[in-house]
């Protein structure tokens, strides 16, 4: 490809198969990925309902290992990854030095010695060159596993159910957050439970040339129990939802995890020094003297839908603003995350509205999530 071609989407080892299932795809952090399917809302529903298949190969897998692992892991991220048992996943977060916020990050331990960093599409070079650099001075090894996983997940109520039917791995033994090696339907695969729709799912990291083999299966072992494929657009619903943030949304460089009102995720009483750790805090220092902004949820009371940027008004005074807003398939109304003066954060705050092309629309402030599953 020369300099002057324009670059071209990557494409996943599932995009024929997604064409042939008529997906409306688009570019999304330089990959090519199913939008929807059909309809973006019946998607949603069958997640909350029953059970959904996506696509998921755009996620970034960085692989760390050597006998210096760990101690690479607690210097570069904000996490202790040393209370990190054995086939267990810990959600952390990988900070620049003056505290802002590179990336969400989930870190899965495979083994004595070996950690897999699974980075958001968007900054998965990113974080790989933050780890290649943090490397420096550590007895172990950083490598980019990006080509060599496809990522299958199914969410939903019912994903346990059909993921039995394909495995013989200890399901019911597998908690939240946690990953065994199995075979599902055939297929050598990491087996997590972990999502980012507010339901019970796995994911299933499996090597490139297996991905359409555990498709197909997955697909026909759903079909009775109501599995549909689904794409990126009721993911964010879905997510949405249930109150998690996006990167680029809810989470930037601008922002601290104390300004994104995750600071339970940095461990200042781990050992050694880590990167971020005196802006860090700072940061927590000023948050428990000043609240900064707090993260809130925002239900319409109308049927306009409020998007990422959207000024949140109160008294004819901006109070914040939308970092995220969709239709909400389950709630029936819009919905909003946005980031507010403390002052106004307090659920059934009144008077607080969206500013939307010039129109104060009325919105309830109510507390995250809009969604939490029965268990």
């Amino acid at each position: 490809m020369s300099s002057t071609e324009p670059d071209r989407p990557r494409r996943t080892a599932l995009d024929a198969l997604h064409r042939s299932l008529s997906a409306t795809m688009t570019d999304f952090a330089g990959w090519d990925m199913p939008l929807r399917y059909g309809s973006e809302r019946d998607e949603h529903i069958a997640v909350r309902t029953k059970a959904g298949l996506f696509d998921l190969s755009h996620m970034g897998e960085i692989t760390v290992s050597g006998p210096q692992a760990v101690a690479l892991l607690n210097h570069a991220l904000v996490g202790n990854i040393a209370t990190v048992g054995l086939g267990r996943a810990r959600y952390t977060m990988i900070c620049q030095a003056d505290g802002g916020i590179l990336d969400d990050l989930i870190v899965y331990r495979l083994g004595e010695t070996e950690y897999m960093v699974v980075a958001n599409a968007s900054n998965a070079q990113v974080v790989l060159d933050a780890l290649t650099e943090r490397a420096a001075g550590f007895d172990a090894e950083v490598r980019d596993d990006r080509d060599n996983y496809a990522l299958l997940a199914v969410q939903g109520p019912e994903s346990a159910g059909i993921l039995k039917s394909v495995t013989d791995a200890d399901l019911d033994g597998l908690k939240y957050y946690a990953g065994l090696p199995g075979t599902v339907a055939g297929v050598p695969a990491l087996i997590a439970r972990t999502g980012y729709t507010g339901e019970d799912g796995f994911e299933l990291f499996v090597a490139p040339g297996d991905a359409e083999k555990l498709w197909q299966a997955l697909t026909e072992a759903g079909a009775d129990a109501g599995l549909v494929p689904c794409g990126l657009s009721c993911r964010d619903t879905l997510r949405l939802e249930a109150g998690m943030p996006l990167y680029g949304h809810e989470l930037t460089t601008s922002l601290s995890p104390f300004d994104a009102g995750l600071g339970r995720v940095v461990k200042f009483e781990k050992e050694g020094d880590f990167v971020g750790r005196e802006a860090l805090q700072a940061a927590a220092e000023r948050a428990a003297a000043e609240p900064p902004r707090v993260l809130v949820g925002l239900v319409a009371e109308g049927r306009r839908v409020p998007r990422a940027g959207y000024a949140v008004v109160s008294g004819g005074e901006v109070i914040g603003e939308v970092t995220s807003g969709a239709p909400s398939p389950t709630l029936g109304k819009p919905i909003a995350m946005a980031y507010v003066d403390a002052a106004h954060a307090a659920p059934g705050t009144a008077g607080v509205g969206v500013d939307i092309r010039g129109n104060h629309e009325p919105y309830e402030v109510v507390a995250l999530p809009f969604y939490k599953r029965q268990k």
